[in-house]
C-alpha cells in the first residue's frame, strides 16, 4: 500500500531506539525524508545512518522546553517544509499511586505530556502552510486501563490523550475543509474493513458532521442529502485498509 509519503518531511522523537526508532524506519521506508531526536548522539547517528532514506540527526533532550521548536526549525532549514510530527518520549519510573511525589509527576508530565505539546504547538503552522499534515502522539494503552505500577505514566498519558482529543476538535473546527474531508476520507471505513476504534469514530462523526454542514450550505439540500452524497463518494474511492479475506485470496490465485 502506498501511504503518500514520499518525500513529505518528519520529525520523530526519541528516535534511537524502540518505538521512535521503528517510527523512523517505517517513515524513512515510504519515502519521508526524516528528523531524528534522541539525547545518546553516537546511537542517534548509528540510528540515521542505517535508514534507506534522507535523515537529519538532532542530538538533544526532547524534555527541554527549547527543544521542539528547535527540532522544527532544523526541519524546515534542511528540507524546506514539515508534513508529518511523531511525538515520543520515554516512560518515567515505575511507583504507585500512593508512591508518587511532586519531583516524579511533575518530570512525568513534562516529559509525557508536555514534550508532545510543545511540539504539536509548533509544528501546527507549518503543517497548515504545507496544505497537509499528520500528527502521531505515542501514548500507552494505561489511557484506557491504569497500570497499577504505573501512576506516573497513567496520570501524564491520559492528560497528553485528553489534550490531543480536544485539540483534534479545535483542527477539525479550524474552517479548514481541505483538511476536514482529509479526516472524513482517512477515518472512512467500509462494510468490508475493520471497525473504527472508539476514538477514530468521534472524530470522523464530528468530521462528517461538520463537512455535510459545508455541503449542505453550498448545494442548498438538507444535511442527511449531504451525508448521503459524502458518503456515496467515499465507497466509490481507491479502498483503505486490508483487504477483505475472499479478495485477499483471489489475489493470492491470480498471482499464483
Amino acid at each position: 500500500m502506498d501511504l503518500g509519503l514520499t518525500d513529505a518531511v518528519a520529525i520523530v522523537t526519541a528516535s534511537s531506539k524502540g518505538l521512535g526508532l521503528g517510527t523512523a524506519k517505517a517513515l524513512s521506508a515510504e519515502g519521508a525524508k526524516v528528523v531524528l531526536c534522541a539525547r545518546d548522539e553516537a546511537r542517534l547517528q548509528a540510528a540515521a545512518d542505517a535508514l534507506p532514506g534522507e535523515t537529519l540527526a538532532i542530538a538533544a533532550d526532547v524534555t527541554d522546553p527549547a527543544t521542539p521548536a528547535r527540532l522544527v526549525d532544523a526541519a524546515l532549514e534542511r528540507f524546506g517544509a514539515l508534513h508529518v510530527v511523531v511525538a515520543n518520549a520515554g516512560g518515567p519510573p515505575q511507583a504507585r499511586a500512593l508512591e508518587t511525589d511532586d519531583e516524579g509527576m511533575l518530570a512525568a508530565v513534562n516529559a509525557n505530556m508536555l514534550t508532545s505539546i510543545r511540539l504539536v504547538d509548533a509544528a501546527v503552522p507549518h503543517l497548515r502552510s504545507a496544505g497537509w499534515g499528520r500528527i502521531c502522539l505515542i501514548a500507552s494503552n494505561a489511557v484506557k486501563q491504569p497500570i497499577p505500577t504505573l501512576a506516573y505514566s497513567n496520570a501524564s498519558r491520559a492528560g497528553l490523550w485528553a489534550w490531543a482529543k480536544t485539540a483534534a476538535q479545535d483542527l477539525i473546527n479550524s474552517g479548514d475543509i481541505v483538511a476536514i474531508a482529509e479526516v472524513v476520507r482517512d477515518l472512512y471505513r467500509s462494510e468490508t474493513q475493520p471497525e473504527q476504534s472508539y476514538s477514530e469514530r468521534q472524530l470522523y462523526e464530528a468530521a462528517l458532521d461538520r463537512l455535510s454542514r459545508e455541503i449542505s450550505a453550498v448545494q442548498h439540500i438538507t444535511e442527511t442529502e449531504a451525508v448521503k452524497e459524502i458518503e456515496a463518494a467515499l465507497a466509490k474511492g481507491p479502498r483503505r485498509g486490508p483487504k477483505p479475506a475472499d479478495e485477499a485470496d483471489a489475489v493470492e490465485e491470480e498471482a499464483a
